[in-house]
């Protein structure tokens, strides 16, 4: 009997990488999308107000992407649509300790669960495994967010498109740049140290 690991098979992302038994699987997702909604709801208090803005400056983006990417699409879903829905009942992990679903920003909770959705299933086709293809991936997932959460914020508030694109876009763009690059450094890291192991 070989004791050697199985080479990672294409089609997979970090999280199908765990060891589990078959009869185990279904509680190492249950989890992975509840670590994934915890990380989410953590990240999401490093909150930095944007003067003009209702929106803060978060780390919830950065988490709800890498949550995507790592679990997959089905399980990256299911970690933002816990996210949301605690959130909405109460728990206070929105940013900055914020809850419920009639914020001006909950739009961008909208588009980071449908971004890290998208997200995974790019990770799947190897969307995460070179800094190239990460970069993109990111690129992507982050304009998935915007594209739902300033049309939102225009709509909650009252704004004009443009100063919805000014207070809820222009002023992010830099952290989102930040925020890619460590995606782009970390993620196929991951996958080379995977590699290497296996």
């Amino acid at each position: 009997m070989s004791t050697a690991a199985a080479p990672i098979r294409t089609g997979a992302v970090l999280a199908d990488l765990l060891p589990a038994a078959a009869r185990y699987r279904y509680a190492v997702d249950t989890a992975l999308v509840a670590g994934g909604a915890v990380l989410t709801g953590v990240a999401a208090q490093i909150a930095v107000p944007v003067p003009g803005s209702p929106v803060p400056v978060t780390g919830q983006t950065f988490a709800a992407l890498l949550v995507g990417a790592s679990l997959g699409a089905r399980r990256g879903f299911l970690s933002l649509a816990a996210y949301a829905l605690v959130g909405m009942a109460g728990m206070p992990w929105f940013a900055g300790g914020s809850s419920g679903a009639g914020g001006a920003s909950f739009g961008y909770v909208l588009g980071m669960l449908l971004a890290a959705t998208v997200v995974g299933a790019l990770a799947r086709r190897g969307g995460d495994r070179s800094v190239l293809r990460t970069a993109g991936t990111m690129v992507l997932g982050s304009a998935i967010t915007y594209a739902v959460g300033v049309p939102y914020l225009a709509l909650s508030t009252g704004m004009s498109a443009s100063a919805a694109i000014a207070a809820g876009l222009v002023p992010f763009l830099i952290g989102d740049a930040l925020k890619a690059a460590l995606a782009m450094g970390a993620l196929p890291a991951a996958w080379k140290l995977v590699g290497r192991r296996g």
